[in-house]
């Protein structure tokens, strides 16, 4: 198990950026997929992107080309770079953790942050 916690939301104007962080606990952080999610009230919680333990990405269409994740294993750090930011992209967005002995199927995740809201004005 490994401990999140989620900093860097707060509001901007459409077309700018923020960077997103998000803090794990433990000595096995390298070893960890780590992703993002977001989620709207009243909506399911969407994958947005995700990064293996080796360095390889994935994003969903609608923030590819837009959004960079990134880690820092010296650190235990996860980043969320989010560049020409959108109204659409408001949401709460939590970090996930997947250990590699899960249980769970390659799209599951062991652990979750408590969020961090993200306010994109017009």
């Amino acid at each position: 198990q490994v401990q999140l916690v989620e900093s860097g939301g707060r509001l901007v104007q459409a077309g700018g950026s923020l960077r997103l962080s998000c803090a794990a606990s433990g000595r096995t952080f390298s070893s960890y997929k780590m992703a993002w999610f977001r989620q709207v009230p009243g909506k399911e919680r969407d994958f947005t992107a995700a990064i293996w333990s080796g360095g390889s990405t994935s994003y969903a269409d609608s923030v590819k080309g837009r959004f960079t994740i990134s880690r820092d294993n010296a650190k235990n750090t996860v980043y969320l770079q989010m560049n020409s930011l959108k109204p659409e992209d408001t949401a709460v967005y939590y970090c996930a953790a997947r250990g590699p002995f899960s249980a769970l199927g390659p799209s599951g995740y062991d652990s979750w942050g408590q969020g961090t809201q993200v306010t994109v004005s017009s």
